[in-house]
């Protein structure tokens, strides 16, 4: 369905759904799910400029056999968010659909819009490799699990103060205690570093780090480094219960069209490349990761589908 509209310049939006505006001036309403097919349609048929979607959306339509035979040249900009987005996603976003200008912002629902984004005029690097520098009028630190300040360069938890940060839970004066502390900072529980020059990277969640053998484990690090085996279309790190080492490391990946591959073959491809107790000891392949209404994967729905498919129970503390 298309409405009129002014002559505004052309944007547009994949928020677990679909929507943009064209050269002519009319609308793409958002659909009721995101379909990457008719995604692609819709900016081959209609010459949209730009796209907004989380970095699955974008995977699933680089992928998708009809991605083929689409113009992607009328695009230009857009923004991906919603998820850490892996790096190589970024560059063939940027190389195969011509989003020259996309840029990366992080946000929570807790602080919308966002406390981050990144720059058309940042250097390619910075735009692939980060989610950019914070929002004006913004307050952002790094801590450690004390509350203290780490140097640069070092991870931590990403706090946020300002005008964005929610006035609270509605009626759960607690879980808001939690969340936002005395001083009005907004504990995201997604860790990061930020460098010299101000640029945020995500390196994964608090909650979703996997501690093995008192080992600490980035998921994140693991999936980007797997993004790089030409057989792999997408890949989603957990931990799951081990009696010995309290988690182990799961790699759930899904491959490519036509590709077929082994847990043997995995890891030996992580062998030699990556921290011998990073490679994955556990390696399931699925068609697809359980999601949640806005397009990001339910992390904590998969950890409990792969546990139960491998007959695994959390360790009971001593």
């Amino acid at each position: 369905m298309c409405i009129p509209v002014p002559l505004y310049h052309c944007f547009g939006m994949v928020i677990g759904t679909l929507g943009c505006i064209t050269h002519g001036a009319p609308m793409v309403l958002p659909g009721e799910s995101f379909d990457a097919a008719a995604v692609l349609r819709i900016v081959h048929a209609e010459r949209c400029t730009a796209l907004y979607g989380v970095p699955t959306m974008f995977i699933a339509m680089l992928d998708h056999p009809q991605a083929a035979g689409v113009d992607f040249f009328t695009l230009r900009t857009g923004i991906m968010g919603g998820a850490p987005c892996p790096i190589e996603v970024m560059r063939k976003v940027i190389e195969k659909m011509h989003m020259t200008q996309v840029t990366i912002a992080y946000g929570m629902t807790e602080t919308s819009p966002v406390s981050f984004q990144s720059s058309i005029d940042d250097a390619l690097e910075r735009r692939v490799s980060t989610v950019g520098r914070v929002h004006p009028h913004l307050e952002v630190k790094i801590v450690d699990t004390a509350g203290r300040i780490v140097p640069r360069g070092q991870a931590g938890e990403l706090l946020t103060r300002g005008y964005s940060v929610m006035l609270g839970y509605w009626a759960d004066a607690a879980r808001t205690r939690e969340a936002v502390d005395a001083a009005g900072w907004m504990h995201t529980g997604d860790l990061a570093t930020i460098d010299d020059e101000g640029y945020c990277n995500i390196v994964g969640r608090v909650k979703d780090m996997v501690i093995r053998g008192g080992e600490n484990i980035s998921p994140r690090e693991v999936e980007e480094f797997l993004y790089g085996h030409p057989k792999i279309q997408d890949v989603q790190c957990i931990g799951v219960p081990d009696d010995k080492f309290g988690e182990e490391l799961c790699a759930c990946i899904i491959l490519r069209s036509g590709e077929q591959a082994t847990a043997a073959e995995i890891r030996t491809f992580c062998r030699g490349r990556i921290a011998h107790y990073k490679v994955p000891r556990y390696v399931r392949f699925v068609s697809s990761f359980p999601m949640t209404v806005t397009g990001k994967v339910a992390k904590y729905r998969l950890r409990e589908q792969i546990a139960g498919e491998l007959g695994l129970r959390e360790v009971e503390a001593a």
